[in-house]
């Protein structure tokens, strides 16, 4: 485990020549994403995430905004498989409410759509509106991406699932605003960066991210995660992924409420330790406030 403890806090104001780089196409989610946290900063769209982690990893950019999961569409399966040895650390998050729109060229009628173009986690957000129209999904790259190539295709009875944003960039119109099925619809973001950058040990509340491998002993799991019970440490996520396609070499990912510096939480990651083969810690970052409206 990188035992290093930065002495540097992550800062929101970031000057003009710092850049933050995302996966889409201007006007995709990630972009308003990063106009609304860091407005000074130039944006640095890239075509897949990988591009946006290598922006990081090569200097390109100084920060990334990374979406990891949605209240309706789940997780973002890729995201999981690049942190790990990526070098890279979590410095902050989002919590951004999507509110997507179905558009289509001037003269297109909402009757007459046939296809719906989009992002997949946008598509699984507008189930019920697809079902309704009773188009045909087609996956594209991203949801930006997908405003874009409606207006290249001059087809009316073709439409995108899109920001408003994408809309006033390509020049399409709005035949629906707010298109997702459920009005809780909140996508989560990471902010990435290749430096670590503590959050202040004193602040409210501090949320500290991790992976780690449990050892090949029986109720090792049961026995690692037992510190943080305890101590009284609030674990909010804890997701399982398989490494390298075998079914039994398996990485654990969490998110804790609590500074490493904090008493319980240092007793729990202690204990997490003795009953581990790997812990990483991928980012101590202080806890957008939206975390205090969500109910249990």
């Amino acid at each position: 485990m990188d035992e290093t403890k930065p002495t540097h806090k992550a800062d929101k104001e970031q000057n003009l020549d710092t850049i933050i780089a995302f996966q889409g196409e201007q006007g995709a989610n990630s972009h308003i994403a990063c106009r609304l946290v860091y407005p000074a900063m130039q944006t640095l769209p890239c075509a897949t995430f990988e591009a946006a982690f290598r922006a990081l990893q090569n200097g390109q950019a100084q920060l990334a905004m990374i979406p990891v999961e949605n209240t309706v569409a789940g997780r973002v399966a890729d995201i999981h498989r690049l942190l790990p040895g990526s070098g890279l650390y979590i410095i902050g998050e989002h919590f951004m409410p999507i509110h997507h729109c179905l558009l289509g060229l001037k003269n297109s009628k909402l009757e007459n759509i046939s296809h719906i173009h989009s992002h997949e986690m946008a598509l699984g957000q507008c189930r019920k509106l697809i079902a309704k129209l009773q188009a045909k999904p087609i996956i594209t790259a991203d949801t930006a991406g997908a405003a874009r190539e409606i207006a290249a295709l001059g087809d009316p009875n073709h439409a995108a699932i899109a920001s408003s944003l994408a809309a006033e960039i390509h020049d399409l119109a709005i035949l629906q605003e707010n298109t997702e099925d459920m009005g809780h619809n909140t996508t989560r973001f990471l902010i990435m960066a290749n430096q670590a950058a503590y959050a202040d040990p004193d602040e409210a509340l501090v949320i500290t991210s991790f992976i780690f491998r449990a050892r090949n002993v029986p109720a090792a799991l049961y026995k690692a995660l037992g510190g943080f019970a305890s101590n009284g440490v609030n674990m909010t996520k804890l997701e399982s992924y398989q490494l390298e396609g075998s079914f039994t070499a398996t990485m654990f990912y969490a998110d804790i409420e609590g500074h490493p510096e904090n008493e319980a939480v240092r007793l729990a990651l202690e204990e997490l330790r003795f009953f581990c083969s790997k812990v990483d810690i991928l980012g101590v970052y202080k806890a957008d406030p939206f975390r205090t409206t969500l109910k249990a």
